[in-house]
């Protein structure tokens, strides 16, 4: 079959396969691959073998579709098999951030929104925007989103990073070669029972109110609902200005501090919330997780695993499986291999 792996011809191999498709589509094609046998040893003693016909053409493009269809099948159980972490399953909060370069980054933070949307579409996951400051030509300063489905935050934490865009500007008068950046901080909803798992000290934390900057109720821009906490120690900070009141503006701002600390926690491996580093997002040069370029050629590579294409639209339209399993499979072998130095470093 495709992708080299080697399917042994035992009809148990079946009751191993991780899921029923692919049982099912294993069985097809070693059941095929018998008949076909079966077929050949017939003609064999009936005729000499220079003068046998050859392989049944119907039967070996249902082979090759079904080993195509079983590669899938394996591909994406090895996948799920990667969303192991403890948050993985959870729903996820998206920010994104206008970087460096003006009025361009600001379209490029659009465009990224939009690839994300359409990368939930095709998965039939929601999305549901939380908070969006326009630009003020074009584009947006930033947005807050939350995407819900299973495994939402297993895939998307794959985003977390800058993303630099190359292109022609179409904000100039010439045309000219621009660089735009954008932040992604990707952080998992975290249920009740999680979010008070995690303890903050009253003295790590910086609390302001300030007032909201949305349309909606009678209290906006009237009265400061909106509330930025920091955690001093990291820098980590979170805003959130969409409830009514100051009250629920804090307490959610909380819970969203509390899942960001948790789930930069678990990608450092540290014991608690007190044992994490800085880890804020830079929306600047030499920051980059993902280059995308769209002039003078077209490509989408991804810094960490080295994985690019040059379908572009494809990309931007929210066709980013691909990154996200390259980006799973790179982080279970750079996970493995600090372990096995950290094993060594102790010995």
């Amino acid at each position: 079959c495709h992708g080299g792996r080697v399917l042994t011809s035992d009809p148990g191999f079946a009751l191993l396969m991780p899921t029923e498709e692919a049982a099912k589509l294993a069985g097809l094609v070693f059941g095929r691959v018998a008949a076909e046998a079966a077929r050949g040893r017939g003609q064999n003693q009936n005729q000499n073998q220079n003068d046998a016909t050859g392989p049944d053409p119907t039967i070996l493009a249902e082979l090759s579709d079904a080993c195509e269809r079983l590669d899938l099948a394996l591909n994406k159980w090895e996948t799920r098999a990667l969303l192991g972490g403890r948050y993985d399953a959870m729903s996820a909060l998206v920010n994104v951030y206008a970087g460096a370069g003006g009025t361009d980054a600001q379209d490029w933070a659009e465009m990224l929104e939009r690839m994300y949307r359409g990368w939930c579409d095709a998965r039939g996951f929601t999305l549901k925007t939380v908070e969006r400051s326009e630009g003020e030509e074009a584009g947006l300063k930033s947005v807050t989103f939350e995407v819900g489905g299973r495994f939402a935050y297993g895939y998307l934490r794959s985003e977390r990073g800058t993303h630099r865009l190359v292109r022609q500007s179409p904000f100039k008068k010439d045309a000219t070669r621009q660089t735009s950046f954008a932040a992604v901080e990707v952080t998992p909803v975290l249920d009740d029972g999680a979010v008070e798992e995690v303890s903050l000290r009253d003295s790590d934390l910086e609390i302001s109110t300030m007032r909201s900057g949305g349309a909606g109720g009678q209290n906006v821009n009237k009265v400061e609902t909106a509330v930025r906490i920091k955690h001093v120690p990291t820098g980590i900070v979170v805003r959130c200005e969409e409830e009514r009141s100051q009250a629920a503006n804090k307490a959610k701002g909380l819970a969203r501090l509390k899942a960001k600390l948790a789930a930069v926690a678990e990608e450092q491996r540290a014991a608690d919330v007190a044992a994490i580093r800085g880890d804020a997002v830079k929306a600047e040069w030499g920051q980059q997780i993902r280059n995308y370029v769209f002039h003078p050629y077209k490509m989408v590579k991804d810094v960490r695993t080295g994985k690019e294409t040059s379908d572009v639209d494809g990309v931007m339209s929210g066709n980013l499986d691909e990154f996200m399993d390259e980006f799973l499979r790179w982080k279970r072998k750079t996970e493995a291999d600090e372990a096995a130095d950290e094993a060594a470093g102790n010995t």
